[in-house]
């Protein structure tokens, strides 16, 4: 398989480029970087037991079992985005809320071992799913949330939105991340 390009602009919305700012500049294989990554969170939830993984750093904030919630709906949003663009499909993807889907995900009264197997789950299937993808599927694109898009740069951007909130895990619950 060929080299993952990082992605360059006018291949994914302005907005992400904060995300992948934080994809260090070394990474060339985006897929491997992930499947070190998502054992990265999976070892930081091993670490956790339910009442830290329920604990807010503020009322109004997600608990660390939301944050954990958010990364996977959010990896499996953008993993259909890339499916559906690499196989060639029409039309353009609507965005999220996160702040709704967080609320109805219902990730604070779940367990903290399931959602640890969920994630793992999720990262495992989307790191086949991204191995499938030759060079002309990644160069595929269309419409999301109102932005073009690469089905290339979002294994990148995901990479980019995880390592963002677990910095907030360490910066802002103080958990070893």
């Amino acid at each position: 398989m060929s080299e993952w390009k990082r992605p360059q602009p006018g291949q994914f919305d302005s907005y992400y480029q904060q995300y992948l700012d934080l994809v260090p500049p070394q990474v060339t294989d985006i897929v491997r970087h992930l499947k070190s990554q998502g054992l990265v969170v999976l070892n930081l939830m091993r670490s956790l037991d339910e009442e830290a993984a329920s604990r807010r750093y503020a009322p109004d904030k997600w608990s660390v079992k939301e944050v954990v919630g958010h990364l996977i709906d959010t990896e499996r949003l953008f993993a259909f985005r890339s499916l559906w663009l690499a196989r060639g499909a029409a039309g353009e993807q609507p965005g999220m809320d996160e702040n709704r889907w967080a609320g109805a995900s219902g990730a604070h009264a779940r367990s903290l071992a399931g959602l640890r197997r969920e994630q793992h789950v999720c990262r495992t299937d989307h790191i086949y799913l991204w191995r499938s993808f030759d060079a002309d599927m990644r160069e595929r694109r269309g419409v999301c949330n109102g932005a073009e898009l690469t089905a290339g740069a979002v294994p990148w951007l995901v990479a980019g939105h995880e390592r963002h909130h677990l910095d907030v895990l360490r910066d802002r619950y103080g958990l070893d991340v």
